[in-house]
């Protein structure tokens, strides 16, 4: 036990140290005037409507959450009190990174006498949704903006060049493509039963069990409709505020989708909040976007700020809330 507290500690504390430097490295050259000034410039009724919408979109996550809470466990899980253990989570991850999933569901096991097991399997259910819709976002974003994601590879690659050879020596590819394909099936069928192989089909076998299971649902449509809500609200987070910044507020939906996108795949790191991470891709798309390099980090500074803010001081409010519920007894049958 001691053992493995030592590990989680040591964990924390590199996780922390990553966050710490990437923020440095990139706001080291930020003047504290010029960002004290972006945030008097800025508009803040756009700001302060982006908090509200997202807090609307916690809600309607907790909502979600309760939807996949079946069983004849404990005492039946309301909207209002999975929307407090989502917050609790949410502030948890603050302090460790991937803690706010166990939080979540130990506060909710607490209060309703749920198994924190059961709790885990529909949290995991929650996140894998959660991925198939970025990646659909991902998918929308190119689809909306795919001249600038050329653009983007045509820095790294030079596109024109590579076609080419590809077209000269098309034979060679397809043949190259089918040993490869044919390659990672004979791994495949091999190694099934081994390490990162299992574990990746596994993980899809899981997936596609968990969306089947879906369908068994109360409120399937809810479910699906809450969560096509979710991401249109963390886009109208993002709009909002780049509304209410001078620097932005010219930009495109698409492009704020493609900001939103990167903003995103930040968070997903293992660090304390996505600091240091989400600020880092969202300056450098923003950059792509011609803004300047300090106003697309202070804009980055100024999403992610509000937001730790908020969930700071609406997370110990339902950390409060839910610690003052007493805990679950299991009713005496005798």
């Amino acid at each position: 036990m001691i053992h493995a507290k030592v590990k989680q500690g040591i964990q924390v504390t590199i996780s922390l140290a990553v966050a710490v430097w990437i923020f440095w490295f990139l706001y080291k050259d930020i003047e504290l005037a010029n960002l004290l000034e972006q945030v008097r410039s800025s508009n803040w009724l756009w700001i302060f409507s982006s908090l509200a919408i997202s807090l609307l979109g916690f809600w309607i996550r907790g909502w979600r959450w309760a939807l996949l809470i079946q069983g004849d466990e404990g005492k039946p899980v309301t909207a209002n009190r999975a929307y407090h253990a989502v917050m609790v989570g949410y502030l948890a991850n603050l302090l460790v990174p991937r803690a706010g999933e166990v939080a979540r569901c130990g506060v909710l096991s607490r209060t309703n006498g749920i198994s924190v097991g059961q709790l885990i399997g529909t949290v995991i259910l929650e996140r894998s949704i959660d991925l198939l819709f970025l990646i659909s976002t991902i998918l929308l974003a190119f689809s909306l903006e795919n001249k600038l994601f050329l653009a983007l590879a045509g820095d790294l690659i030079d596109i024109r060049s590579l076609s080419a050879s590809l077209l000269n020596n098309l034979p060679i590819f397809l043949g190259g493509l089918v040993i490869f394909i044919i390659f990672l099936y004979l791994v495949f069928k091999r190694f099934r039963n081994h390490g990162i192989i299992n574990k990746l089909q596994n993980f899809g076998r899981q997936l596609l069990t968990g969306v089947k299971s879906i369908s068994t649902l109360k409120n399937p449509l809810g479910f699906w409709a809450s969560s096509v809500v979710i991401w249109i609200i963390y886009f109208l987070t993002m709009y909002l505020v780049s509304l209410g910044i001078q620097s932005t507020a010219n930009l495109t939906p698409g492009e704020v989708l493609l900001v939103m996108v990167m903003g995103s795949i930040g968070m997903i790191a293992p660090v304390q909040g996505g600091i240091g991470t989400f600020h880092a891709l969202v300056a450098y798309i923003l950059i792509q976007f011609g803004v300047s390099e300090g106003d697309g980090k202070i804009f980055a500074a100024i999403i992610h700020g509000t937001q730790v803010i908020m969930i700071m001081i609406v997370g110990l409010i339902s950390w409060i809330v839910m610690m003052r519920i007493p805990a679950w007894n299991k009713p005496d049958t005798q």
